[in-house]
């Protein structure tokens, strides 16, 4: 199924509208026809806008997780400009829900790293569901320090449900490689830009997540634990997973009212997937200029800045 529970309202006018258009001939125009199209299609647009304007945490939850929201890759493919794949952790082996290398967004050069769930069922097998083993944040950080070596601007961007929970993870250093990746991004002396695009999972996120500036899409999500698990944990009951959502705030705007995230990249009217070109456009141009502000700054204040925004994290004051 193509859609979520909360959008079958709007499928089934866009299947109506569909179904009058598949009625019209260009030879011959039904005016009844096509004023009733126009009826629907505002009826439809206004209802869309009802349901978007109301989402609950859990509703954007599963819209970050949409079958048809772009997946990083893509991303990365429509935003840049001779992109060449780099593989391998040169220690194990090459983990392809990690994909990294290096391309051209608006002529400069940067390095990505990204988490890549797969589109087709055989493509999610293989890149076992965006769900990164110990190698794939060792070749994370192998390309880490090529771009530190080159001086090359590093943008992450991040959907997974988190790090792989496997035996053969853990036996291979899992929580050392993650810890690694945050050791090494905290004085790595280059730009480093973190965008969120759909899901961020927990420390499996993180990993790959600590820099400069924080980008996240409008309906991407980023939260230390699934609200499913937290919703097992503690409700001890997996039919909580709305409050649990709702408690935790995962959501851009509630991660920005924390001041966690800098920038809110909107997203057309229905998700990503609804207009994914308009989207990319709005990505390349954030990107832009971000990269702009951050290579002017001095390299030794923007790593003392790095550090001190991930330090004030979780502060409070105590009443």
């Amino acid at each position: 199924m193509d859609f979520l529970d909360f959008e079958k309202p709007i499928v089934e006018l866009e299947k109506q509208i569909d179904d009058l258009r598949h009625n019209l001939s260009e030879e011959h125009v039904d005016v009844e026809i096509d004023d009733e199209i126009r009826r629907l299609e505002q009826k439809c647009e206004k209802l869309t806008k009802k349901i978007f304007n109301n989402l609950s945490e859990w509703q954007i939850a599963q819209l970050a997780r949409h079958p048809l929201r772009p997946k990083s890759l893509e991303v990365i493919k429509s935003i840049s400009e001779d992109f060449q794949e780099l593989h391998g952790d040169r220690m194990y082996a090459d983990d392809s829900s990690i994909v990294t290398g290096i391309g051209k967004v608006k002529n400069l050069p940067v390095m990505f790293i990204a988490q890549e769930k797969g589109v087709s069922t055989k493509e999610k097998m293989h890149r076992n569901f965006g769900m990164p083993k110990p190698e794939g944040y060792r070749k994370a950080m192998r390309i880490m320090k090529l771009a530190e070596k080159f001086s090359i601007p590093i943008i992450t961007i991040i959907d997974t449900p988190g790090a792989y929970p496997g035996i053969g993870a853990e036996e291979r250093g899992q929580s050392e490689a993650i810890a690694r990746n945050l050791f090494t991004l905290a004085s790595l002396r280059v730009p480093i830009i973190n965008l969120v695009i759909g899901e961020g999972g927990s420390g499996g996120a993180l990993a790959i997540g600590m820099g400069d500036e924080l980008m996240m899409l409008q309906y991407a999500i980023y939260s230390v634990i699934s609200p499913e698990a937290c919703s097992t944990i503690l409700w001890r009951n997996p039919d909580e997973t709305e409050a649990a959502a709702d408690a935790m705030g995962i959501s851009s705007l509630r991660l920005r009212q924390l001041g966690l995230v800098d920038i809110i990249i909107e997203e057309p009217l229905g998700g990503f997937h609804k207009n994914p070109k308009e989207t990319f456009v709005q990505i390349r141009d954030h990107l832009t200029e971000s990269l702009a502000t951050l290579k002017n700054k001095n390299i030794d204040d923007l790593i003392l800045e790095r550090r001190k925004r991930f330090k004030s994290i979780g502060q409070f004051n105590e009443i």
